[in-house]
């Protein structure tokens, strides 16, 4: 399967160490999951994404990205194809206006399904569906609910995201999951607007930090609160980051469960809930 990593800070940083340097970066697990690679980050709100169907660790593009990217948001993905041929239209993460969007997991048989699924996604947005993977057809089911859920002209709140996020994962499984002898899609998900970031574990593990044992940069970080070193009492914390595995380093990490979704919001209040219940901010 696939590797995501998503990034959110009160100050940009730099997201080397994550996707390069450290022993078990998303550079690096490339090497299992060689099928292609993208980095989605914001510059004054608006995404820059770029996507290759290389191998990250042994691109020359992927390299140069990781060192210069800082940035406030970042959400980054390495494939390993299930679904889809290895073009740059398949790899993650996908893009439409403010959005991007990744996906570890697999809908099985998805060319029996595919029709059916277009089907959810809203008219107007099915031409903008470039590729031919499970994962892209997800992603505007998302931002079909999305749009229902908000209103067409309101800037989605992370309420908002987490229950459109809630009701695609439930859509997707009652007409993907419990054909005969087909096995449970499996839907972990991650998404941002560049303020708003929301990932759910749907049967492929991921981890979320909040919060570091002590931070290298806490001599000169203008940033530095309680809450870069301890968790968060409030839920505001600066910074969150979800990863398909905890990265080696100072920060702490604290697995999901299946089904459960987490997410920050523009004022970085971190909320964590399940696909059956209301988000609630947590303590992080």
């Amino acid at each position: 399967m696939c590797r995501l990593f998503g990034f959110r800070s009160v100050i940009p940083s730099q997201v080397h160490r994550s996707l390069l340097a450290a022993e078990n970066a998303l550079g690096v697990q490339s090497n299992q999951h060689p099928d292609g690679w993208g980095v989605a980050f914001y510059i004054d709100g608006a995404p820059h994404v770029t996507r290759s169907p290389s191998t990250a660790l042994g691109d020359a593009l992927f390299h140069r990205l990781s060192g210069v990217v800082a940035s406030e948001t970042v959400l980054a993905h390495v494939r390993k194809a299930t679904q889809g041929d290895k073009t740059v239209f398949n790899c993650h993460p996908f893009q439409h206006g403010r959005w991007v969007f990744a996906h570890n997991g697999d809908i099985p048989r998805f060319e029996d399904v595919r029709a059916a699924l277009l089907e959810l996604v809203d008219q107007r947005l099915r031409r903008f569906v470039m590729g031919d993977t499970d994962s892209e057809v997800v992603f505007f089911v998302f931002l079909s609910e999305l749009s229902r859920v908000a209103g067409g002209g309101q800037r989605p709140e992370l309420a908002h995201a987490m229950s459109a996020l809630r009701t695609t994962v439930k859509r997707v499984r009652e007409l993907c999951d419990g054909r005969p002898g087909v096995d449970k899609s499996l839907l972990t998900l991650m998404a941002t607007d560049g303020e708003t970031l929301v990932a759910t574990h749907g049967g492929k593990e991921l981890y979320f930090s909040t919060y570091k044992t002590r931070c290298s940069d806490r001599e000169h970080c203008p940033s530095l609160s309680a809450a870069c070193e301890a968790p968060s009492a409030s839920g505001v914390v600066n910074h969150f980051i979800v990863s398909s595995e905890p990265l080696q380093g100072e920060n702490v990490w604290l697995p999901l469960e299946p089904g459960d979704i987490v997410g920050v919001d523009r004022r970085m209040q971190v909320s964590r809930t399940h696909l059956d219940r209301l988000p609630l901010p947590v303590a992080s």
